[in-house]
């Protein structure tokens, strides 16, 4: 799904204040179903309790790290960020990173349009790129109302967008993930790509925030 588009006010640039309203309303729901699943699939023979705990240890060591590793390539080089945006698998591969079976759309925020991600049926993410997705991320809250009302979502978040700029939100599948490709922030010409990716955050991946501004004091 992608497309709802709406109107809005300013430009807000967005670090992380600490817990959300939305990731201080997790889901009971999800937990309980987790927990059932990983029961029956113990209880069946299909795998022991050290299987998931090495799967969880190993899914726990990813992080939007590589996320970050990503958007700042495509911020330096433009013959990557082209492949990025026109098969997103091939071009994370080339960090190492395989999607496995599902297909990675990479959406480019621009100064006209703004897109977010969500997974309405449950809480299908690219796991590969960002790690363990937020509570706030697999929250029905946030799964039912970032489509009605994309612009309440993202100012609880604290970011604002100019009036007349597009909102494009994304649903992600079993077999489609979606990875935003944030703007980048003014001021940094000539930064490496280290220093680039310091500015990307969980939030500005998924699409609720902005790019951070950069602080030149610390270069």
């Amino acid at each position: 799904m992608s497309g709802i588009d709406a109107h809005d006010n300013a430009d807000h640039d967005h670090t992380d204040h600490g817990p959300t309203p939305l990731e201080r309303e997790p889901d009971p729901a999800i937990a309980l179903q987790e927990m059932a699943l990983r029961e029956l699939l113990i209880e069946k023979g299909i795998f022991t309790a050290d299987d998931i705990r090495r799967a969880m240890e190993a899914m726990e060591a990813r992080s939007p790290a590589m996320g970050a590793r990503v958007v700042a390539r495509a911020w330096s080089d433009q013959a990557f960020k082209t492949a990025l945006l026109t098969h997103g698998n091939s071009a994370v591969a080339t960090f190492g990173v395989s999607m496995g079976v599902a297909e990675l759309t990479v959406v480019e925020n621009t100064p006209e349009v703004h897109n977010v991600i969500v997974c309405t049926l449950c809480s299908c993410y690219p796991r590969a790129l960002l790690g363990i997705p937020p509570s706030w991320y697999k929250s029905k809250s946030y799964r039912s109302r970032v489509v009605r009302d994309p612009r309440g979502v993202l100012a609880e978040f604290g970011t604002t967008l100019p009036p007349g700029m597009k909102v494009r939100v994304h649903d992600s599948t079993a077999d489609l993930r979606f990875l935003v490709l944030p703007r980048r922030p003014a001021g940094t010409d000539g930064w490496y790509a280290d220093a680039l990716a310091s500015l990307v955050t969980r939030d500005c991946l998924i699409g609720v925030a902005m790019a951070r501004a950069p602080d030149t004091t610390a270069l």
